[in-house]
């Protein structure tokens, strides 16, 4: 008989712009054989068909991403979900039908912003990426793991992360969610 998935595990990927995220989420979710799901992602579908003139724009089109992120991650039943997370998404995360485990993504400020920059020219310029001030982009609430009330990992990826350990460490916090083969 095949294994099956129970509902979830979704592990949040999470911390502020230039921690590292993206990196960590498309290494993690290959090492735990789960999809990656990443909001700027799903942003630059967006911004390849709606345009994006301004700063509110961007911002509005981040939310819509974030909220079409979750209802794909709630589809797929699991996923590894790689976005700046704010508090205000914590009761949508928690209607995600299965067990959560945040890994926090930690780095110098300096290290994150001088990431951030790097990028920035990379992308699409309805990201507005030059625009955003550093209070938005930089402040307490996304310094911290969103936290709602499920397990978190913080990792330090100012340098080499062991992925391996890491998805070890998560396959055991997740256990009850994943369903043997019988």
């Amino acid at each position: 008989m095949k294994s099956r998935r129970a509902d979830g595990p979704y592990v949040l990927v999470s911390g502020p712009p230039g921690s590292g995220k993206t990196t960590l989420a498309g290494r993690l979710a290959p090492a735990l054989g789960l999809p990656l799901l990443a909001k700027d992602t799903i942003k630059q579908a967006l911004l390849s068909v709606l345009p994006s003139p301004d700063v509110e724009t961007s911002r509005a089109l981040g939310r819509a991403s974030a909220s079409a992120l979750l209802a794909v991650a709630s589809e797929a039943r699991c996923g590894v979900l790689d976005s700046v997370w704010h508090r205000a998404a914590v009761d949508q995360l928690r209607l995600l039908p299965g067990t959560v485990v945040e890994v926090f993504c930690r780095c110098g400020r300096i290290v994150a912003q001088e990431r951030q920059r790097g990028r920035s020219g990379t992308r699409d310029p309805g990201h507005f990426d030059f625009q955003r001030p550093d209070s938005e982009l930089w402040n307490d609430e996304v310094a911290t793991p969103v936290d709602g009330g499920w397990p978190v990992i913080q990792v330090d990826t100012s340098g080499h992360v062991d992925v391996d350990q890491l998805a070890a460490r998560l396959r055991t916090m997740m256990q009850g969610s994943l369903i043997d083969p019988r």
